[in-house]
């Protein structure tokens, strides 16, 4: 007996837990790898990074309305369809509030943050004016509903994974993207040297532009595969965002590996606290433990070797 249960139900409870902080991992990687490559490439801190997720979340919102009221047949596959939209929805806007905003405020990190945090009001104010303030869920396609049964006690959600299969594909196809495209690059000169990059013929304007509307929209994504878990409003995004900068910083700015590495510990231990205390608890003593170990290492788990 472990407390109040047998060895069998505590394994049973820390396995359910586990996949649970695996789905919570997969959303940490996916809001992290867009913020890693704004923060962690170009310095600039996006406090309205969690809206340009819940943009991602009500596009998909719109997709599972519009395919269940009005195109049923498409109903089966309409979720492939609503990620390529939120990616789209989110990168455009990210584009133009890099070009309308974040560019008059590079090397003024501070001024960055508070310019965010506003733009962050704003789009909250926008979404409640247009979706109404309550919580919307969308309807899943049957073959995601239902679970895998591992044992008589584990059951896996198919849901889950889903999107965790989806976070393996986008890691991998950002790695490739930045360490094998010419754009990826691109953006590692300009972050290693951008007056030698623009002496080379590098436009580095342009990058900075892409740069920035990449990551917000790999948060648009991110906030398709959050409709799987949670319900969308206009202030969820802000649910989100301490945690992700806490595994952008924690696991290193700039660097995937650590990204990858520090959203798993993080997602872990808070999965496994939440179940024997309170969700605020659990956040709490993560906090705490992280902050212990930058302390110790604030450059965080994993560091890239930048000549300047």
């Amino acid at each position: 007996m472990i407390g109040d249960y047998t060895f069998g139900e505590f394994t049973s409870i820390l396995a359910m837990q586990g996949f649970a902080g695996l789905s919570l991992f997969s959303v940490f990687v996916l809001m992290a790898l867009g913020l890693a490559i704004i923060f962690g490439q170009m310095g600039v801190i996006n406090m309205a990074h969690g809206e340009f997720m819940i943009l991602g979340a009500y596009v998909t919102y719109l997709c599972s309305h519009l395919a269940t009221e009005y195109v049923p047949v498409l109903f089966p596959v309409y979720f492939f369809a609503a990620m390529t939209l939120a990616f789209c929805a989110s990168f455009g806007l990210g584009v133009l509030v890099e070009w309308g905003l974040i560019r008059h405020l590079y090397r003024r990190p501070l001024d960055t943050l508070l310019a965010t945090w506003g733009l962050s009001l704003i789009l909250q104010q926008v979404y409640r004016s247009v979706f109404g303030a309550r919580e919307v869920g969308v309807t899943l396609p049957d073959w995601m509903m239902g679970s895998v049964a591992l044992t008589d006690m584990i059951e896996i959600p198919i849901n889950g994974l889903f999107v965790m299969g989806l976070t393996v594909l986008i890691a991998f196809a950002v790695y490739l993207m930045m360490a094998r495209s010419t754009f990826g690059k691109q953006v590692r000169a300009v972050l290693q040297n951008r007056v030698m990059a623009g002496a080379v013929g590098i436009d580095t304007k342009r990058v900075d532009r892409m740069t920035f509307g990449l990551g917000c929209g790999i948060a648009g994504i991110a906030g398709s595969a959050f409709t799987m878990i949670g319900s969308t409003g206009p202030t969820a995004g802000q649910l989100y965002i301490v945690d992700t900068f806490l595994v952008v910083v924690f696991g290193g700015a700039g660097s995937l590996i650590g990204t990858i590495a520090s959203a798993f510990t993080i997602s872990q231990a808070q999965s496994a606290m939440e179940f024997f205390m309170s969700g605020s608890m659990a956040k709490v003593l993560t906090l705490l433990t992280v902050v212990g170990i930058l302390m110790l290492r604030p450059q965080g788990l994993f560091t890239l070797n930048i000549r300047r």
